[in-house]
C-alpha cells in the first residue's frame, strides 16, 4: 500500500481515466483501482467521494442515479467533456512529473 498523500494527489487522475472508459458506481471504481494496481492501490470511502464530489462540482463528472437489478439504485458517475479535456491536462502533467521526479533522483531512462 502507498502513502496515503500520494493516493490523495492522484485520485482525480485515476477517477477520470476509469470514467472515461465507461460509467461506474463508488464501488465499482474502488475494485477498479484494487485490481488494476494488483491490490497495491487501495482507496476509501472517506478519499473517494470527496474526491468524486469535488469532480462534481468543477462539472469534470457528473452522477445520476440507476436501478440495479439486485438490491437499490446505484449513484453512476460519468465523466463530461469538460472532464475529457482536463483528463488530457492532468495525464500530460502527470507525466511530466514523473519525468521530472525520475531525474531528480537518479533514473534517467525509465
Amino acid at each position: 500500500m502507498f502513502n496515503r498523500e500520494l493516493v490523495k494527489g492522484s485520485t482525480s487522475l485515476i477517477l477520470l481515466q476509469l470514467l472515461e472508459e465507461k460509467e461506474m458506481y463508488g464501488y465499482e471504481l474502488v475494485k477498479e483501482m484494487e485490481s488494476r494496481s494488483d491490490y497495491t492501490l487501495q482507496v476509501k470511502e472517506g478519499t473517494l467521494y470527496p474526491a468524486l464530489h469535488k469532480l462534481e462540482k468543477q462539472a469534470y463528472v457528473e452522477s445520476f442515479w440507476q436501478e440495479s437489478e439486485k438490491g437499490p439504485a446505484r449513484k453512476y458517475y460519468r465523466i463530461t467533456e469538460m472532464g475529457k479535456e482536463i483528463l488530457l491536462h492532468k495525464t500530460s502533467e502527470w507525466k511530466k512529473f514523473v519525468q521530472t521526479i525520475d531525474k531528480v533522483i537518479g533514473r534517467k531512462g525509465i
